[in-house]
């Protein structure tokens, strides 16, 4: 991973991780910030993992897939599924879109740390 990629994925983890605690302070703003958090944990994992726009056409010819045989993939099929799922969590369910948006954040903690060989703190 060069220097470029691994910044803008540390940094949108970063941003994921303050938006997130954001949310948690101010339930009145939650909604957005919710949205905006987990949209930041997808390009950390996008950043990690390649070229962004690449990876998002790789997603997109595959969303409607039913039989995705490479894990990493499926897996970030299922991410963008997670994120149309709680832009209509967040009106009707805030601590169910607290909890998978606490979850893709550490999923994304996981796979930006784990590919950039730097922890990044909370």
């Amino acid at each position: 991973m060069d220097n470029y990629r691994r910044s803008w994925a540390l940094r949108y983890l970063r941003e994921a991780k303050a938006e997130f605690e954001a949310a948690r302070k101010m339930p009145y703003m939650a909604p957005s910030l919710l949205l905006e958090a987990i949209r930041k944990a997808r390009n950390a994992i996008h950043y990690s993992l390649g070229e962004p726009a690449f990876i998002q056409n790789i997603i997109r010819e595959n969303a409607e897939n039913q039989t995705i045989g490479d894990p990493i993939l499926r897996f970030l099929v299922g991410v963008e599924e997670t994120i149309q799922q709680l832009t209509q969590l967040k009106q009707t369910d805030g601590e169910a879109a607290m909890n998978q948006t606490n979850n893709l954040i550490q999923l994304a903690s996981d796979i930006v740390e784990t590919l950039t060989g730097e922890q990044v703190k909370d």
